[in-house]
């Protein structure tokens, strides 16, 4: 009872070893380049969806700055 513990563990630690140099990870082709990529991406859609939600503070500001009512469309 006292030993089965301990090399239960050893022999799991065995096939662990085992599976982990048979089966090994796949390397990530120049994923700091794709991450970039990905980043000015999403951006530009932040940039695209943030001046679409402050079209009407942007005209209210030009209105209190200048006193003229923006163009109706």
């Amino acid at each position: 009872m006292i030993i089965g513990g301990p090399s239960a563990v050893i022999v799991a630690s065995f096939i662990t070893l085992y599976l982990a140099i048979t089966h090994p990870d796949p390397a990530i082709d120049d994923y700091y380049r794709k991450g970039i990529e990905i980043n000015k991406t999403l951006d530009a859609q932040a940039q695209a969806g943030q001046t679409d939600a402050m079209a009407p503070a942007i005209q209210a500001r030009n209105h209190a700055q200048t006193g003229l009512k923006p163009a109706e469309q």
